[in-house]
């Protein structure tokens, strides 16, 4: 069931598991979102467009780029670029005691693992703010 709010709003999901962007995809897609996912930081860096998404969904932990880079990059390139940050419990509570001065902007933080519904529920309270 396609929520008509969500129907046209945009996601970027970057996450270096495919597991992980595959099962995220298929519930915001259920949603209503349409979703852009990369399993790779750079590519996802290189196909971002400027003001064509509502948020950015960016892994913490990720080769090459962690999502906290490529979130300093993307908003090189839009810098209204909204973001939710995904990240195993641990590196969470670590995120929310020092997180990066560029970062002062962004509050949402989502740990894995989480449900689809509450992952769901969590994306549809961040674009609502």
């Amino acid at each position: 069931m396609n929520d008509t709010c969500s129907s046209s709003r945009r996601i970027l999901l970057v996450d270096n598991e495919p597991d992980n962007t595959s099962v995220f995809s298929m519930g915001l897609e259920d949603a209503g979102f349409k979703v852009d996912a990369f399993n790779d930081s750079l590519l996802a860096l290189s196909s971002f467009k400027a003001r064509f998404y509502d948020l950015s969904i960016l892994d913490i932990n990720m080769p090459n780029m962690n999502g906290f880079e490529l979130y300093k990059e993307l908003r090189k390139k839009d810098e209204k670029v909204r973001a939710c940050f995904l990240t195993a419990s641990e590196m969470y509570h670590e995120s929310l005691r020092v997180p990066p001065q560029t970062l002062n902007d962004v509050k949402c933080f989502i740990p894995k693992p989480i449900s689809i519904d509450d992952f769901i529920k969590r994306i549809e309270e961040e674009l609502s703010r």
